[in-house]
């Protein structure tokens, strides 16, 4: 088991160990004592999974809990699917004491992180990622949000969590395609900043999950603590999502987040060097990479409309957008590139 503290504006521990969803009573125990009222949170992928598992588990302890579970996937993390989770947890009547429990992938953590943030102004969240995508990225750093019709993650606040408990037996019950997609954003913490990350992942993953998820928290950690609020730093954790929200929104998120990211990265990595920002090695490098994954590497859309896509991205300022390139192995800087020259750049990474 390994613990990795986040010191944010709210400090608390990431826990990360095989087995660990059976003492999820006495973990939570430890934050936040006994007799509260809990709104355990899923999709009905994984809460016919778990949720009973984890229900007995935190009743065991001394909670009452009661349960939201909407549809799986992007489409259910809009405005409507919060307003039910809001009116739910008025329903049964939580107060400022109690705590909302996010219990799946990113898309849930998404929207109960923001629940809780809201909700009375405030209540605190508890999450419990199932996916590896959730584990090493979504269920830590504080971005809650939900989707509009005109981009992903368009509405949200910045609240941390009152811990994460990460438990890597449960991805053995993902579909193979689900657990690929997370490859993706484990791949981009050796091109952001940890280059002999990138010498692990030659090895397989299935060889030690417990290392390698923590050491992509710890990577997280290190830059959300630099800056929580996404002005700077934290920005470098964007590799490949500028490119990869917008092909998720032309492919009305038929294409996952993962594989979006996959694809936006390489596009990234191409254009730096087409920009000369870039060693030459890096695309290669980062294509075998992907390939050797299983993730995407060709972008399906045009530059124009993936350009025009990308104007609703929040890192967007005016006329301005703020790309991450990487610039060598293991290493990425930022980018601000006018909207206007969009286009051009997703280009000279590959697309049409």
């Amino acid at each position: 088991m390994e613990k990795i503290l986040v010191r944010a504006s709210k400090s608390y521990e990431v826990t990360v160990g095989c087995g660990l969803l059976a003492e999820v009573g006495s973990q939570l125990a430890t934050l936040l004592p006994p007799p509260r009222h809990l709104m355990l949170v899923s999709d009905d992928n994984v809460a016919p999974l778990y949720a009973e598992h984890v229900q007995g588990a935190l009743e065991k302890a001394g909670y009452t809990v009661s349960t939201f579970v909407f549809a799986a996937g992007e489409a259910s993390k809009t405005t409507d699917t919060l307003v039910s989770l809001w009116e739910a947890m008025a329903k049964v009547g939580l107060t400022r004491t109690d705590c909302a429990v996010a219990l799946g992938g990113g898309v849930i953590g998404d929207m109960t992180g923001f629940a809780a943030a809201t909700y009375l102004r405030g209540i605190a969240c508890y999450q419990i990622p199932t996916s590896l995508l959730a584990m090493v990225d979504s269920s830590v750093g504080g971005k809650t949000a939900v989707d509009l019709p005109q981009g992903k993650n368009l509405c949200g606040a910045f609240s941390q969590p009152i811990g994460v408990l990460c438990d890597p037996d449960v991805l053995g019950t993902l579909p193979e395609a689900v657990f690929t997609d997370g490859c993706a954003e484990v791949i981009k913490y050796g091109y952001i900043g940890d280059k002999p990350l990138l010498s692990l992942l030659e090895a397989s993953f299935a060889d030690d999950p417990v290392s390698i998820i923590a050491r992509c928290i710890a990577d997280k950690r290190d830059i959300v603590e630099k800056d929580e609020l996404d002005n700077g730093p934290r920005q470098l954790l964007n590799l490949g999502h500028t490119g990869g929200h917008a092909i998720e929104k032309l492919s009305h998120f038929s294409i996952t987040h993962g594989s979006a990211v996959a694809i936006g990265m390489l596009m990234a990595a191409r254009a730096a060097v087409a920009m000369d920002l870039c060693t030459p090695d890096v695309p290669t490098h980062l294509e075998a990479m992907l390939n050797r994954y299983s993730l995407p590497t060709v972008c399906p859309f045009e530059a124009q409309a993936l350009a025009e896509a990308a104007l609703s991205d929040k890192k967007r300022r005016g006329s301005t957008i703020t790309l991450v390139i990487p610039t060598a192995l293991g290493e990425s800087t930022l980018l601000p590139l006018p909207t206007d020259e969009l286009a051009d750049f997703f280009r000279k990474g590959g697309a049409r």
